[in-house]
């Protein structure tokens, strides 16, 4: 029995979702992100969207938990057994015209989440399966929604997603109180409630069902696709897809709104979609490394009341492979790695947390080994065992102050890094950076897997000002995981306060707090008399090692300080 869901009309608020959600029923093809804190509404409103599809339209929600076989596809057991083998249907061909909906998208398996996403751009799923092969339309909207908080979506995935939003509650006291009433009436009585907003959403599958019919006739001008590829590249964004998700989403929209032809506001109204989780920051690297000046007041130091920023390009550095001891069975949301297979003979009960696959290929061949018949015994049955690993998330906080200006130290600082990361980054590995200048730390690059832009972020950083160690150590919190290994270049000369205190002091407190793998990089010049860096690497639990030490070094390892 399909249980009412809550309608889409009656949804409070929330209109970039609302709109990315509509774009999506009317073009399959525009999958859909959703981003925000828990109790928000994400869930809620993409079972919603179900009902305004045209029937049949099946909703089916993903469990995080399902194996490789009932997603894609796989060997029908019986027909396994009465030996003549036949290719059984996943839930992918169950969502064909419908809705696939992945709650939680972020914590799902990589290696499902690929097929997934393969098929949604396609529309179709071909089934590989022990020598047989079937392949099947798989034309559905697919729904992603994930909180933040419980960790980052691979850069891979995410960008395969042609929409994504963010979404928060709202604040304001009479939206909040009138989203309560109507969930209130709805849980009362929902067949009540569903008719009570019958008008409307006949209205919306109305309006759908009219944009399906003239999306096909929409055409996007030339000066439409020019608007949309500028504003890619003054968003800095390097994926093609943007640019076709845009034109895509912007014919939807002209659909939407009755419309045969792409308009300038229609491409306003889904930038914003597209854009939301492929902008990087500070859209178009600059052309030169020219100078600038900006005013700052004298340091406690005795620095020059204006600092000069300048651009370094990195400087060829050598640095050593560090060897990082990770626990394979920690997960890390942003980037689990795929799930490696293993056959082993079933030798226990199914445990709830860990849901099994059984192998009816290798059962069948070890019931024929054993007694020459298909039919299997208890003691035949092997399943798969499915092995997670997690890579290394690296988290490197530079030093980009005035000082690494002299005798151009930031040119060595930035090559050391690149070394580092060529030398160590893996597959499944991502990298984040936070910067420190001036009077505040901010976030350079969020978690990443895509090498490059490690290198873009670094190529164009800036150097000048003073030195907020404490504001980056107390961003480097939000960023920590069992995976972290947390690299600090710096010559600690602290300088800015976080809370009004004295810089120094305040950055060793916050560094006592911090829990992680840890390696400082002392850039401070070796007749440095304070030796700040090294101090601060003893308050981390970090091994310390100088800039100019790095090249001397093959191997460096870094075991657990938990």
């Amino acid at each position: 029995m399909r249980t009412v869901s809550y309608p889409f009309a009656a949804i409070v608020g929330q209109e970039q979702m609302k709109l990315a959600l509509l774009l999506a029923a009317i073009d399959w093809r525009l999958g859909v992100l959703l981003r925000g804190d828990k109790g928000a509404g994400k869930t809620t409103t993409a079972r919603s969207l179900g009902a305004l599809l045209p029937a049949p339209a099946p909703f089916l929600n993903l469990p995080i938990g399902i194996t490789e076989d009932r997603l894609l596809g796989g060997l029908h057991l019986e027909s396994a057994l009465r030996g003549a083998p036949e290719l059984k249907h996943g839930l992918l061909s169950e969502a064909h015209r419908g809705i696939l909906y992945i709650d939680e998208v972020n914590l799902l398996a990589a290696h499902l989440g690929d097929a997934i996403l393969d098929a949604a751009a396609s529309g179709m799923h071909v089934i590989e399966r022990e020598g047989f092969s079937a392949s099947h339309p798989a034309e559905f909207v697919l729904l992603g929604s994930m909180n933040p908080e419980e960790g980052l979506l691979r850069p891979q995935l995410q960008d395969r997603f042609a929409l994504s939003v963010d979404i928060a509650a709202p604040l304001d006291q009479a939206e909040r109180q009138m989203i309560v009433e109507r969930r209130l009436a709805f849980d009362r009585n929902p067949s009540a409630f569903t008719e009570e907003w019958s008008i409307e959403q006949e209205e919306l599958r109305s309006r759908i069902s009219r944009g399906r019919e003239l999306l096909s006739s929409v055409v996007p001008p030339g000066e439409i696709l020019a608007q949309i590829s500028a504003a890619a590249c003054a968003a800095g964004v390097r994926s093609l897809r943007a640019d076709l998700s845009a034109v895509r989403a912007s014919m939807a929209c002209a659909a939407w709104m009755g419309e045969a032809s792409v308009a300038p506001h229609h491409v306003e109204a889904v930038l914003p979609l597209v854009l939301n989780h492929r902008a990087r920051s500070g859209g178009q690297p600059p052309p030169s490394s020219s100078q600038t000046a900006q005013p700052e007041q004298e340091n406690q130091n005795g620095e020059s009341q204006r600092a000069i920023e300048r651009i370094f390009a990195p400087r060829q550095a050598v640095a050593p492979v560090l060897q990082i001891a990770v626990d394979s069975t920690v997960h890390r949301g942003a980037s689990q790695k795929a799930l490696e297979e293993k056959k082993g003979a079933v030798t226990g009960t199914r445990l709830a947390e860990s849901p099994r696959e059984l192998d009816i290929l290798a059962t069948v061949h070890h019931a024929i080994a054993a007694t020459g018949s298909p039919q299997p015994r208890i003691s035949d049955l092997h399943e798969k065992v499915r092995v997670p690993r997690s890579g290394v998330r690296y988290l490197f906080l530079i030093d980009s102050s005035g000082s690494h200006a002299m005798q151009e130290k930031m040119a060595r600082v930035k090559g050391a890094v690149l070394d580092l990361l060529h030398r160590g980054f893996r597959r499944n590995d991502e990298v984040a950076m936070i910067v420190f200048r001036g009077t505040d730390a901010k976030v350079l690059l969020e978690p990443s897997q895509i090498l490059d832009d490690a290198r873009t972020a670094l190529e164009y950083l800036p150097t000048g000002g003073r030195t907020p160690l404490a504001h980056a150590l107390e961003l480097a919190k939000a960023y920590l995981t069992s995976s972290t290994v947390m690299i600090v270049l710096t010559d600690g000369r602290a300088n800015v306060a976080l809370r009004g205190g004295d810089p120094w002091i305040e950055a060793k407190e916050i560094a006592s707090r911090l829990r992680t793998r840890s390696l400082v990089i002392d850039t401070a010049p070796p007749e440095d008399p304070f030796h700040r860096a090294a101090e601060l690497g003893e308050v981390l639990g970090a091994r310390s090692i100088a800039l100019a030490d790095l090249p001397a070094l093959e191997i460096f390892s870094l075991e657990a300080t938990l």
